[in-house]
């Protein structure tokens, strides 16, 4: 190819990769809502699965507490019952003691009791607002996808045949251009890495161009690319020239 040739080529290809952005600005921000919904969903069924969890050890650890007091419970009775048989003071002191220290741990019980049970409410209310708040940003997911299939399916065959033609012009430029092209693109807030000269100035960064860079231009001997933005410069009777779908 000759330079000519190839800087037509990677106008075509900028061209055409410009109407796909225009085709894909149709969809707006909804790409973005929809993955950030999805992210939220993943991290609202998350929490409420690291939750019932809790919940789950919370209610085992109060069940525990339970058999607890009554194995204290049992003790008591067991003890109170042999301070009937006892031969001095001294053994009737030491079940005393035993007695005495199973009431403490039936009160202990009781106070972890109360605090899972705490806690335990207050897990479980984050569960449910949690849920209804899953429920809501489910709803919203469905909306926002309807709305953006609807938009896709709307616009899907220009696209695709746009892309089409991407590709089959990306196959006629060599790969040192098109990666520079494509880093310049990537680089771009815009998306243009070629633009045409227009009122002497760069049709990206809008510096002026030197005339006699101009007329470097103009003769398509060479690739020249802006000192100031590094887009590719064509002039801008290319645009005239342009290969229709």
């Amino acid at each position: 190819m000759s330079v000519e040739e190839k800087l037509k080529a990677l106008y075509d290809l900028q061209r055409v990769a410009t109407e796909v952005d225009k085709i894909r600005t149709l969809r707006g921000e909804l790409p973005l809502e929809v993955q950030d919904l999805e992210d939220e969903i993943e991290g609202l069924e998350t929490r409420i699965s690291n939750y019932e969890n809790e919940v789950k050890a919370l209610n085992d650890s109060i069940n525990e507490k339970k058999n607890d007091i009554k194995e204290s419970g049992v003790l008591i009775k067991k003890y109170e019952a042999q301070q009937s048989n006892v031969r001095n003071n001294r053994e009737f002191d030491s079940l005393s003691k035993e007695t005495e220290f199973q009431k403490l741990e039936i009160e202990l019980s009781e106070k972890r009791i109360k605090e899972f049970t705490a806690d335990l409410a207050t897990k479980q209310g984050v569960i449910e607002s949690s849920k209804q708040l899953l429920g809501e940003r489910k709803g919203d997911l469905a909306a926002k996808k309807k709305e953006l299939d609807d938009i896709v399916s709307e616009t899907k065959n220009d696209e695709d045949k746009r892309i089409k033609k991407i590709g089959q012009i990306e196959d006629t430029i060599e790969e040192r251009l098109l990666t520079a092209f494509k880093r310049i693109r990537s680089n771009a807030i815009n998306g243009l890495a070629v633009v045409p000269v227009e009122r002497d100035a760069c049709g990206g960064c809008f510096n002026k161009i030197p005339p006699q860079r101009q007329l470097d231009i103009k003769s398509r001997k060479k690739i020249i690319v802006c000192e100031y933005c590094g887009r590719i410069l064509v002039d801008n009777e290319i645009d005239q020239e342009k290969v229709e779908d």
